[in-house]
């Protein structure tokens, strides 16, 4: 998809998707969420408690096998830290029935011309290497380096939010703590491995380096792309795209399938005949608006048409239908792909992003 077919797509998106739910689970990237200022007058800081919860902490990390000398490197360390806690109030989940942002306005915020150039320039620097991943994997590069593009833009924004002292934080304060605390574990794993205490820094919720990754996603996905031994996500472009690849992989992606593509849909076409009445563990509510999965062979009998006119090389390919509201009813199928990069980031927009995204930096 070239840029002025995505262009035209966010255009048209923009006019007709005049209602919001559609696209529910929107979330802002790592890189909006660095720079929204904290709350002020949240003086939590003050409550007693957090000191005797890093004990606590510290005799879950011996029993998972930090060593000592990690835990007394870094938990005595560490403060709680009043704007981290303020900002996670301000980015809790949106409660159901509440309006989301439209989809348009936030697929001309997350895709332009500019950063499509910028993602062709990063994939013919690393074009050798992003050919070799794929191979291997089956990922195609395209979406490796959109991962890339949207979680940092291509590596200039990683976030400078200290890890240890953000995920105690939020462990302490309550409200997911079986998430943080398992990550500040991670994170103390990965000082006992030999990574500086230095580079861990990301975001506010503990995501770090190039792909944004929580400190437990990279003990299990993290990898080595450039044959030295360490898994360098901060620092190393070959690391950040193999782990991404190994990501996608560990999600489920398939290869040789696209993502998906927009779709012309005939006015005939029963909506609520098609409806899924799939139930899913994670991402529900991004999910529900996808209708059930079909075969490429039934969408063609239903009269659904690709816009461009080339359909996947198999009729075999199951897809789901993502509608969008308006006279003209048009749409995506969207495929097991598409649920991949949801995994990733459990958003409709991101997903669509970074699909489209990918799609300009390929042609």
């Amino acid at each position: 998809m070239d840029f002025n077919t995505v262009n035209r797509f966010a255009l048209r998106l923009g006019a007709t998707f005049s209602t919001v739910a559609l696209l529910a689970c929107g979330s802002p990237s790592t890189a909006q969420r660095e720079i929204v200022q904290p709350l002020p007058g949240i003086n939590i800081e003050a409550q007693t408690g957090f000191r005797a919860y890093l004990e606590s902490v510290a005799t879950r990390a011996r029993r998972e096998g930090v060593s000592q000398r990690t835990i007394d490197a870094v938990l005595p360390t560490l403060s709680f830290d009043e704007s981290v806690a303020a900002l996670d109030r301000r980015f809790a989940p949106t409660p159901a029935g509440q309006s989301f942002p439209s989809f348009g306005p936030e697929m001309a915020k997350r895709i332009n011309a500019a950063k499509i150039r910028q993602g062709r320039q990063v994939y013919a620097d690393e074009a050798a290497r992003l050919v070799a991943i794929e191979q291997k994997t089956g990922v195609p590069g395209s979406i490796m380096v959109a991962i890339f593009g949207h979680e940092t833009n291509y590596g200039t924004l990683l976030g400078s939010t200290d890890l240890p002292r953000a995920l105690a934080t939020l462990a302490y304060e309550g409200r997911r703590r079986d998430l943080f605390e398992g990550e500040l574990i991670a994170v103390l794993k990965m000082v006992d491995m030999g990574v500086p205490r230095t580079v861990l820094r990301g975001s506010y919720a503990g995501a770090f380096g190039y792909p944004q990754f929580l400190p437990s996603v990279y003990l299990k996905l993290a990898k080595d792309g450039d044959g030295d031994g360490k898994a360098e996500i901060w620092s190393s472009r070959a690391d950040a795209f193999a782990s991404i690849a190994n990501y996608m992989v560990a999600a489920g992606w398939r290869r040789g399938e696209p993502w998906g593509f927009a779709v012309s849909v005939p006015a005939t076409l029963n909506v609520a005949a098609i409806a899924s009445r799939e139930r899913v563990a994670k991402c529900a509510r991004a999910v529900e608006r996808h209708s059930e999965w079909k075969t490429i062979r039934e969408w063609k009998a239903l009269g659904v048409a690709p816009y461009g006119g080339v359909w996947p090389n198999d009729d075999k390919i199951e897809a789901s239908l993502l509608l969008t509201p308006g006279l003209d009813a048009q749409g995506y199928l969207l495929t097991r792909n598409y649920r991949a990069i949801l995994d990733y980031n459990c958003s409709n927009y991101y997903a669509m992003s970074v699909g489209l995204l990918a799609d300009g930096v390929r042609n």
